[in-house]
């Protein structure tokens, strides 16, 4: 039979909340990045400009072929090298950059799922290309994207697990931290998966708010 002791989890409750508090903040900044980032990638890989359109699609494909364990270290040890970023910087524009590519293929697969006729019938009534995208066809395609952009930033937390390689405090290396101190290792990630369940629902929920609130509106 387990033997489990859950004292280690209130004993060490302070230790948790700064998890969570550092894991939510820079999944927060990471996310607030990666949506310009993946907007205006997306943006790219849809321009008529062949140039644009190459290099956007470089960034998607080589961000994307790469684990994020590698752009972290990639990060940190060679560019946060050259611009002093540190630990808590180099996590939050890892963990940007990589979902910023995924988000650029969710934005273009939105942008692609609008009827064509709704850009031709914005250019027929005098609108110039930037408008028609602005007023027209990227409010529709937000209405599409919704779901999958949901699903990114679900995965973004969790993907945010992995900064703790590059020293950054939050919830897996002081769960690492606690294991080694107190061997109870089933107790610690059992509540450190709890804490990023509710973290990840907590955020769907929201989301489907949004979800629903656009349906209504349409």
């Amino acid at each position: 039979m387990i033997d489990l002791h859950w004292k280690v989890i209130p004993q060490n409750m302070g230790l948790f909340l700064e998890g969570v508090v550092l894991t939510l903040e820079i999944s927060a900044l990471a996310l607030l990045l990666s949506i310009p980032i993946g907007i205006v990638a997306g943006l790219c890989r849809v321009s008529k400009n062949k140039l644009v359109q190459f290099f956007a699609a470089c960034y998607v494909e080589i961000i994307r072929g790469i684990p994020l364990l590698v752009l972290l270290f990639w990060i940190f040890f060679v560019l946060g090298r050259f611009l002093n970023l540190g630990a808590y910087w180099s996590a939050i524009l890892g963990l940007a950059f990589f979902s910023g590519a995924f988000v650029a293929e969710i934005v273009r697969a939105g942008i692609q799922a609008v009827p064509k006729g709704q850009m031709e019938a914005a250019r027929s009534s005098g609108m110039t290309y930037g408008q028609a995208m602005r007023l027209i066809i990227l409010p529709q395609a937000f209405r599409k994207v919704l779901p999958p952009m949901a699903s990114q930033f679900i995965i973004l937390i969790k993907d945010s697990s992995l900064v703790s390689v590059i020293s950054v405090v939050d919830l897996t290396l002081i769960g690492k931290n606690l294991v080694a101190s107190t061997f109870r290792s089933l107790e610690v990630w059992t509540f450190i998966a709890l804490l990023y369940l509710i973290i990840t629902f907590t955020l769907s929920q929201i989301i489907r708010y949004f979800e629903k609130k656009y349906q209504v509106a349409e």
